[in-house]
């Protein structure tokens, strides 16, 4: 299988001063409209599934579909996995051809954080796949992830030096201020914190809960180092309202390949307002593979 790592992706954003936006995808409709759009815009682009879609879709289809869609498309495009906690999971996933994976245990403390992140670090490098961890934790709800609010901290600077220095991880996510799910007020970013990471910590920097954050606060944290931002809400909210708009006008419809068509449009308008705000339109020239 020749999938793509986001390793090269991530580096060159960080390069360039901009972000590779990474959606949420479930199915072949939402694989074809992010790929629609990041064609369109000439966008590097990660298709991310977390472990409820790795379940709904099958990692099988998943990988075969995007298999196909990197041989047809000419943009940098890869799959990666979005907040997995299974290690055996990921390790079997990236041995069926994934190769950037996201070893979420920001769950537990510092040191069994390392001792897991460490050990899908040293599997994955033997395949050529990325790895992401997560330090801090973000709350909110994403699929089957619920964080209480009260339980989630934001990253320490020192400690994300030293987390990166301990685990060999490829990319970092931080949490800064932003959650998972829709927001009940305007998130604050605290982009000093930010500041103090980028400083201290060389690798790629990624921003989950980025749906619903301003488009000024996203570029900002952008140039101030974050180079993968993280979109999953704000596409699935459009995709089910074209949906019942459709059946509210037509409620004897049956035919998906009907009902899903304005859904795909209004998830679209959205993929690329992101790709945008990502900054990353018109840079998939400049990678060596797949352009």
């Amino acid at each position: 299988m020749n999938l793509n790592s986001t390793k090269e992706m991530l580096i060159k954003a960080q390069e360039q001063g901009y972000a590779v936006p990474a959606f949420n995808i479930h199915n072949l409709e939402t694989i074809q409209v992010v790929l629609q759009a990041a064609s369109d815009l000439k966008s590097p682009v990660i298709l991310a599934a977390t472990p409820s879609t790795v379940k709904y879709a099958d990692e099988n289809y998943l990988l075969a579909i995007i298999e196909k869609a990197n041989e047809i498309n000419t943009i940098p495009l890869t799959f990666h996995l979005d907040h997995h906690e299974n290690a055996e999971d990921i390790k079997r996933i990236i041995t069926l051809g994934c190769k950037s994976v996201m070893i979420d245990a920001s769950k537990y403390e510092f040191k069994e954080n390392v001792k897991i992140v460490k050990d899908i670090v040293n599997f994955a490098h033997k395949y050529g796949a990325s790895v992401e961890a997560e330090l801090g934790k973000l709350g909110g709800i994403e699929d089957d992830l619920v964080v209480d609010e009260k339980k989630s901290f934001l990253t320490n600077p020192n400690e994300a030096l030293e987390f990166v220095k301990l685990t060999g991880v490829d990319s970092l996510a931080v949490s800064i201020g932003t959650a998972h799910g829709l927001y009940k007020s305007e998130p604050k970013l605290d982009f000093e914190r930010l500041d103090k990471i980028r400083a201290l910590v060389d690798i790629p920097l990624v921003l989950h809960g980025a749906s619903g954050v301003p488009y000024d606060s996203v570029q900002n944290a952008i140039n101030k180092g974050i180079c993968k931002v993280n979109i999953a809400t704000e596409l699935k909210m459009p995709f089910s309202s074209a949906i019942k708009e459709y059946f509210s006008k037509n409620p004897d419809a049956s035919d998906p390949r009907q009902y899903l068509v304005p859904a795909k449009k209004a998830m679209y308008d959205v993929v690329v307002e992101k790709i945008k705000m990502c900054k990353s339109e018109n840079k998939a020239y400049d990678y060596s593979y797949n352009v």
